[in-house]
């Protein structure tokens, strides 16, 4: 039983931290050395694919291996792999279908949704590399959930 309660934990932990990590990376690297690739999400998209949709395969590669070599014994590894993954599928779900719209079928009027998709909005208002804002995705700013 205690296994399957630090399982959880661990996997709860790595969206938490995944979100953390995500907007340094955001910041830091999408918005520094690596915007040559990122500044595709910032752009007009003309297709359904971007650049910057690498990134995501690069943390589905990382999650698939961590749980690949822990697979015999489902130890820590495996479970941060798994925190990894549902981190990816919460970040598809709120950032691309949600937020972006590249499936025209979920729509919300849920307060803290709303928030979301305006502090993406605002991250977006700057079409630049420098000055940007409202770096992460799951973590808004209290100020917007009050509109």
């Amino acid at each position: 039983m205690m296994h399957v309660i630090l399982s959880i934990l661990i996997v709860l932990s790595t969206v938490v931290v995944m979100e953390c990590i995500s907007w340094c990376i955001h910041k830091y690297l999408f918005h520094g050395p690596l915007w040559f690739m990122h500044k595709s999400h910032h752009e007009q998209s003309h297709s359904f694919l971007e650049w910057n949709d690498l990134f995501a395969l690069l943390f589905a590669a990382l999650s698939l291996y961590l749980m690949y070599i822990d697979r015999d014994y489902f130890g820590y590894r495996f479970f941060i792999g798994l925190g990894i993954t549902l981190y990816g599928v919460i970040y598809f779900v709120i950032h691309d279908w949600f937020v972006h719209r590249r499936f025209k079928t979920f729509k919300s009027n849920n307060t803290y949704l709303k928030a979301v998709r305006k502090a993406h909005k605002i991250h977006h208002k700057n079409q630049g590399k420098e000055k940007g804002r409202a770096f992460g995705l799951l973590f808004i700013n209290r100020e917007l959930l009050k509109n």
